[in-house]
């Protein structure tokens, strides 16, 4: 099994054992707290760090990826140029179908600066984060031509995410164990994404004719 796979299915366990220890109070939770408590420090950065998980910005984001994408793929011809952009954006709409549900579900408390209320668990703010950025970033990078520009737009998705995920705990919005859980839903979901574009993205090459005219 090549490693890849692997590794998202390692994910998808992780998951699944974080909200396991969550719903049943387990001992990852007491580290999970004591983490929490050593780095909560709420101040005007982290605020703003954390706000670029918002729906209001992440979200814009990835709709002008999405436009520019389908502008590329049109221009070039391809056939079913629409497809990738559409799958990115019902990506982005499941993610609350998938969320919410969960946040009802587990009524996690949050951290004691959040005050009495529960529905942390999974970050939300997370979750918005991990889907538009890394959306955005698989849908431009089959129209990069340079390895350097595909690896200036990976590093832009992940130092964005770091800052989001840095910010929630550090103003005290939400536990590790809240973010990390959403990294490891997300990164699976990520995955299905980065495998439905390649197969459709190598169909719409391998369908569409070539421009060229004369002989090669």
């Amino acid at each position: 099994m090549p490693p890849v796979p692997l590794l998202f299915g390692l994910l998808a366990l992780g998951f699944v054992f974080i909200t396991w220890q969550v719903v049943a109070d387990g001992p990852l939770l007491g580290l999970d707290e004591r983490l929490s408590g050593a780095v909560v420090h709420p101040d005007r950065l982290s605020e703003l760090l954390a706000d670029l998980g918002n729906v209001q910005v992440a979200v814009p984001v990835l709709a002008l990826t999405l436009g520019y994408v389908a502008w590329r793929r049109r221009a070039a011809g391809l056939d079913r140029w629409w497809l990738p952009p559409a799958a990115a954006a019902v990506l982005m709409a499941v993610v609350p179908a998938l969320i919410v549900p969960l946040k009802e579900l587990v009524a996690r408390p949050g951290p004691p600066v959040m005050g009495p209320g529960t529905g942390f668990y999974p970050s939300g703010h997370t979750a918005t984060a991990a889907i538009a950025y890394g959306a955005a970033a698989l849908l431009l990078l089959p129209l990069l031509g340079t390895a350097g520009a595909r690896r200036a737009v990976l590093t832009v998705c992940v130092i964005l995410n770091a800052c989001v995920a840095f910010g929630l705990v550090r103003r005290g919005y939400h536990w590790p164990l809240d973010v990390v859980a959403s990294w490891c839903l997300c990164a699976v979901l990520l995955y299905s994404l980065w495998l439905f574009l390649s197969r459709s993205t190598r169909r719409s090459y391998e369908r569409t004719p070539s421009r060229r005219t004369g002989p090669s």
